[in-house]
């Protein structure tokens, strides 16, 4: 096992713990304004110290943990659970109008990033998690076709899919039960990037407010409050922006580490 999958899962496994603690518990209550104690440096009573409304800036990044790995887990998972499909769909059948209109649906989709994506749902909808979920995970479907389309391609020539037709297996069936177990471990480290990229994502969108909505807690929105006070309060932008990269970080480094692992091809060169 590589030092990045170990360095990577440790710092993810840290970032998590905070999360899933603070469901049950956090030093202060993350929402609780106290005016006379704001803008307090890092000390014993507030180890990251208070915004400029007292709040306390660890019980803040608790919660805002929980935030940015929910929209980005979910808007994964929409662009795996749709793109993955799509992708074999359109291996299974290359060349066909059904392959066609897949890839360029996918183009379609690439041609507008996540926050312009976000900001025609919200322009309808309003702002909010829900909606950074949408729109993040709309611009993963391609993404998780892409990568799938392009594994299961190489796959379709093998000798034991020519097995399988000849025993009578229809298309369908094949994709499941041949082509996607074996690119399920390229589709897992993929799925770790674009976790680390929907914390991006996720953070970008509530910096410029179109993600989680006040009164909870996001990275992102922190590090839009705290621009004005960057010169007496520097605490307020440096404490989010090394939580997001320490995940970063961590998801990136996990994701090197599974693929060293996973690819026998990588792990037989280094043996």
């Amino acid at each position: 096992m590589s030092r990045n999958l170990i360095l990577g899962a440790a710092l993810s496994s840290l970032i998590l713990a905070a999360a899933l603690i603070s469901f049950v518990w956090t030093p202060y209550d993350f929402a609780a304004m106290n005016i006379p104690e704001k803008l307090q440096t890092p000390n014993a009573r507030h180890w990251f110290g208070t915004d400029h409304f007292g709040r306390d800036m660890f019980s803040m990044i608790m919660v805002g943990a929980r935030t940015s790995i929910a929209v980005a887990l979910v808007a994964v998972g929409i662009g795996m659970g749709l793109g993955v499909p799509l992708g074999l769909a359109a291996a299974a059948r290359k060349g066909s109008w059904l392959d066609e209109v897949i890839m360029r649906g996918n183009d379609l989709v690439f041609a507008f990033p996540s926050l312009v994506i976000a900001i025609l749902i919200t322009a309808v909808y309003g702002a909010g998690a829900i909606n950074a979920i949408i729109a993040i995970g709309i611009f993963n479907i391609p993404v998780f076709a892409r990568i799938t389309r392009g594994a299961a391609l190489s796959l379709w020539e093998r000798e034991f899919i020519m097995a399988a037709r000849v025993a009578g297996k229809s298309d369908a069936r094949i994709s499941v039960e041949h082509i996607l177990p074996n690119v399920v471990n390229l589709l897992i480290v993929q799925g770790t990037i674009q976790f680390s990229l929907g914390i991006l994502a996720e953070a970008g969108l509530s910096y410029v407010g179109l993600g989680a909505q006040p009164p909870t807690p996001s990275w992102g929105r922190m590090l839009a409050d705290a621009q004005t006070m960057v010169s007496f309060a520097p605490h307020l932008a440096l404490i989010p922006g090394l939580a997001i990269i320490v995940t970063v970080l961590g998801l990136n480094l996990m994701g090197d580490g599974l693929r060293d692992w996973l690819d026998p091809r990588i792990r037989a060169a280094r043996a």
